[in-house]
């Protein structure tokens, strides 16, 4: 058994939050390999390491002196290698790299410093081998990874030893440091589960898991035990804040179960992702999960006979194509077409696109509703239910949520819902409370 164990920013934060990793480690004897972001938040109103190190960087851009941010990232690993009573040497490291900043240094081999001092001090603290990420971690030129060397490189590296990786960087051909976008841990944490084959990559951040509905909409919304990646894909398009798409493909391909844990609270089994389940938990509840997002029109085309012409769907798609608005659904009648489209890309080509619906296939009406919110209800389960759709239209019926769009695909893993914005946070607590147990 082998598990690739990813820790976030808040569950390195200082020497409690690394006493705790090392707890955990220590539980699980198959947790060879572990994966670290840059130390995270303290309190609220503190600083992460890796928003400092971009303002050094800034700083030097511009002339202006960044010693101060610079010593305040310093006491920062100091303070924890001392409360952890660990003998790295961080000064020398510092001077060389405070040295490399005044005379020429970009600014991703700066920013990736956060992940390189995490993991110097988590692998001296666990007593694992560091590896660095750069020597594994290859970017092609074009800045995508190279995955095939990239996983030959540390199974060779890793091989049975117990490691410690920084995430968020690795390695350009020409021996330059390149970042991730955002999150990149997380896609590090992924790549070294599937180039080692293990058993689980477990996430371990600040949240016991994936919660089935936002809890500023639903308080004391319960976690998600078992969710799919179809499903996970459904969440996070409509606005779950979960993982990263690109965080979770490697995993994904090698049918790794992806494990969200909470370093806070140990022992809460969190999210268990997988391609699919073969034994279902004892649950009547249909529903996976909730999510949505506000900020929506759907302008709505309507034209006796369309139906009946060929090229109909294909011109109005090709002219919200020509001002790049993304339609992000598309129901449909006899003779009527809407498409649903987020107002931020909208916005400022509205009357252009109107305009040119107008002209191309003088509809007999063309309205706009604006305020609107989508939200999808999202559950592997529902297929095997009979009247999953007339059971929450119903509910919002009785509840005085007015629908004004609904659109479903024939896998039948989820229904989309659209109603004003007005009615959101309320119908999604009317859903929560008549169908999850």
């Amino acid at each position: 058994m082998l598990k690739v164990a990813k820790f976030g920013g808040s569950s390195l934060a200082d020497a409690v939050q690394y006493r705790k990793v090392k707890d955990i480690i220590e539980r699980d004897p198959a947790r060879t390999v572990v994966v670290v972001s840059a130390p995270g938040k303290r309190t609220s109103d503190d600083h992460k390491i890796t928003d400092l190190l971009y303002l050094c960087e800034a700083h030097l851009k511009y002339g202006v002196s960044f010693d101060d941010i610079y010593e305040m990232i310093c006491t920062r690993y100091i303070t924890i290698r001392n409360d952890l009573g660990l003998k790295v040497d961080l000064e020398t490291e510092f001077a060389e790299l405070r040295r490399e900043m005044r005379h020429g240094i970009s600014r991703d081999e700066i920013v990736s410093r956060g992940e390189y001092f995490s993991a110097r001090l988590m692998a001296a603290y666990l007593g694992y081998e560091f590896i660095d990420a750069k020597l594994w971690l290859t970017f092609n030129l074009d800045g995508t990874v190279d995955t095939e060397k990239s996983y030959e490189l540390l199974r060779i590296a890793a091989e049975g030893r117990k490691v410690v990786i920084p995430g968020f960087y690795g390695v350009m051909p020409d021996g330059h440091i390149r970042l991730m976008d955002r999150g990149g841990s997380d896609i590090t944490g992924a790549l070294a589960a599937a180039a080692l084959d293990a058993d689980v990559y477990e996430n371990w951040t600040d949240v016991s898991g994936i919660l089935m509905a936002d809890p500023r909409i639903v308080p004391n919304a319960k976690t998600i035990d078992r969710v799919t990646y179809s499903e996970l894909r459904e969440l996070s398009y409509i606005g779950a804040q979960v993982l990263h798409e690109a965080s979770i493909f490697p995993v994904r391909r090698k049918n790794i179960p992806l494990n969200i844990r909470n370093t806070n609270e140990p022992d809460h089994p969190g999210t268990m992702i997988q391609e699919y389940f073969t034994e279902e938990l004892p649950d009547s509840s249909f529903i996976t999960g909730l999510a949505g997002r506000k900020g929506f029109s759907i302008i709505t085309i309507t034209k006796s006979g369309m139906s009946s012409k060929v090229d109909s769907l294909r011109r109005i798609v090709e002219i919200f194509e020509k001002y790049n608005v993304t339609i992000s659904y598309a129901p449909t009648g006899i003779d009527c077409f809407s498409a649903v489209v987020e107002n931020q890309q909208l916005d400022s080509r509205k009357y252009a696109v109107l305009a040119e619906l107008q002209k191309e296939l003088k509809p007999d009406d063309i309205t706009v509703t604006e305020q609107i919110a989508v939200l999808a209800v999202v559950g592997r389960r529902m297929i095997s239910r009979s009247g999953s759709s007339g059971r929450i239209f119903e509910a919002l019926g009785e509840n005085g949520i007015n629908i004004r769009m609904i659109s479903q695909g024939p896998e039948e893993l989820n229904i989309i819902i659209g109603v004003k914005e007005a009615d959101f946070n309320p119908a999604i607590r009317v859903i929560y409370e008549n169908f999850v147990d």
